[in-house]
């Protein structure tokens, strides 16, 4: 699976190991979630990859798996 998956694109992969990236901001210190608004491009990009890595996981399983 990790080759298929790479095939497309590293960053898919590490979204799969590491799991899903939360953009977050330190405030009074405390992190919390940033707004989408204020996401980086570079932030933007690694999110889609966990979008991706579900939908491949997704269609990978048979409907026993899925349920």
């Amino acid at each position: 699976m990790k080759f298929f998956v790479e095939y497309f694109e590293r960053g898919i992969w590490d979204a799969i190991t590491n799991g899903p990236l939360i953009p977050n901001i330190e405030k009074d210190k405390v992190f919390i979630e940033k707004p989408l608004f204020e996401w980086t491009e570079s932030e933007g990009k690694k999110a889609k990859y966990n979008c991706i890595a579900k939908n491949v996981i997704t269609f990978a399983l048979n409907s026993n798996e899925f349920f």
